[in-house]
């Protein structure tokens, strides 16, 4: 008798095992209202019975696509999207029992991430507002932009779904999304007039190193990769926010990142440039589209309590902008030294729009910060020239200039006066007859005062040395 009820019960599981996926199911990430990349070989993936056909139909070209399942019941397939439009589409899976995805719009989708200056929300944290923001929330419908906002979540192996799903904009949903990422997205409407898809995938406090795999993290011997079911913080653990919030939607036709996080790592400077690379590199490899955009905000000017002067991390960022296909936001007109969470969103987030703007969809516009080109030491004078045109050239708005200080062999830095010509900034101090190095907004909340004229975009604090 009891050989005939473990032979049932065997079978009983077996037919679970069998039918756990009886009916298609989508990830989170598919869903009504998405948005898919445009003219692309977009992937699409799920479940269904185990070994078993499964049948896509696009209605933009009404192709009917066909794949198997494997043991598991998991199949994926690639589908060609056409030209972006307004012209809302439906995706229809079936493998005997359909489900159908309404309401698609073709256009250019985005993932967002980071840390709590990405994860900001359009209304705010507690008694941390974002400028202009109730009034944006009230007009911000708009059919053709679509939010994916991720649920927050941690794992200490790959997960293969998340918790969230495509919404349209209007006041209700932008007010929950992130406020960097929305303003990406509407300049981009602006300019491109064609449906935006923005992924938040975000976590406030997060280290650089929880958005990271294993396998990169073991060139990093001081970083512990944590066993199974071992998460100590979701914001600290390494891979956790990679496992789960990155690897559900991996694949996912997207344009490009962006990118806000730094301020978690202010003392692991000296690695983070190495770090940043090497994420930046995975993702682009476990997506396998090629060296897409990623775009990043620099961390700005805050008073740190007990770290390394976060000048430093800074300028490791400046320095990735070397990566290819990459390119930095400087936020150094901040104006928030007191509060780790700047207001301005909005410049944030149009500023990395003006990046992709110009370099992902050929506008010709500014889209760059000034950064120094060349150093002329002439006696007691330093001539620092920028990479902007001299016609234009640098502003401070008639501001004096106050954050240069200069310093000779002795490495001993002292306040220099400095004044603009064009596209070049002229530097003395009194106290140094012979100058070897020059530095400037060189400390944790130091402002810029120097923008271009052509654009309006701030320069970033720097050094010419490396003392």
């Amino acid at each position: 008798m009891k050989r005939c009820y473990r032979i049932l019960f065997l079978q009983i599981g077996l037919f679970i095992s069998l039918f756990s996926y009886a009916d298609i199911k989508m990830p989170a990430i598919f869903c009504g209202n998405m948005v898919l990349q445009q003219q692309s070989n977009v992937a699409i993936w799920g479940w269904a019975r185990p070994i078993s056909n499964v049948k896509i139909t696009c209605s933009w070209d009404n192709k009917i696509h066909r794949v198997s399942s494997d043991k598991k019941g998991k199949w994926k397939i690639q589908v060609q999207t056409p030209k972006a439009s307004f012209t809302p589409y439906s995706v229809i899976v079936s493998d005997g029992k359909a489900i159908k995805l309404n309401n698609v719009l073709i256009g250019e989708v985005w993932v967002c991430s980071g840390q709590s200056n990405m994860e900001m929300p359009m209304k705010g944290y507690k008694s941390q507002p974002i400028t202009n923001g109730a009034e944006d929330i009230m007009n911000s419908a708009n059919k053709n932009i679509r939010l994916f906002n991720m649920k927050r979540n941690a794992a200490t192996t790959p997960q293969d779904d998340c918790e969230g799903e495509w919404t349209v904009a209007n006041p209700e949903t932008v007010a929950e999304f992130s406020a960097t990422a929305y303003y990406f997205g509407r300049k981009l409407f602006k300019f491109l007039n064609i449906p935006i898809g923005l992924i938040n995938a975000s976590q406030g406090g997060s280290r650089i190193e929880t958005w990271m795999t294993p396998d990169i993290l073991k060139d990093f011997p001081n970083v512990k990769i944590p066993v199974v079911n071992d998460v100590v913080s979701r914001s600290q653990t390494p891979t956790v926010l990679y496992n789960a919030m990155i690897h559900p939607i991996q694949g996912y036709g997207i344009k490009g990142t962006i990118w806000y996080q730094g301020e978690a790592n202010v003392n692991n400077y000296k690695e983070y440039e190495q770090m940043f690379a090497k994420m930046i590199g995975e993702w682009r490899k476990l997506w396998n589209i090629g060296d897409f955009s990623f775009y990043y905000v620099q961390i700005a000017p805050y008073k740190y309590v007990g770290t390394q002067n976060s000048a430093y991390i800074r300028e490791v960022q400046m320095k990735s902008q070397k990566i290819s296909n990459a390119g930095m936001a400087v936020v150094m007109d901040a104006d928030s030294p007191e509060c780790i969470h700047p207001p301005k969103k909005k410049d944030a987030g149009e500023r990395l729009a003006l990046w992709a703007l110009a370099k992902d969809y050929n506008k010709k516009i500014q889209y760059k910060s000034p950064s120094v080109m060349n150093v002329d030491i002439q006696g007691q004078l330093v001539i620092l020239t920028f990479d902007v045109e001299d016609a234009t050239g640098l502003t401070s708005f008639g501001k004096d200039i106050k954050g240069f200080y200069v310093a000779g062999q002795n490495k001993r830095f002292y306040p220099a006066v400095a004044s603009l010509n064009g596209n070049r900034i002229v530097i003395v101090s009194a106290m140094v007859g012979q100058p070897v190095s020059v530095r400037y907004a060189f400390e944790d909340t130091s402002a810029t005062e120097i923008f271009s004229v052509d654009g309006n975009l701030p320069i970033s604090s720097f050094r010419i040395d490396d003392w």
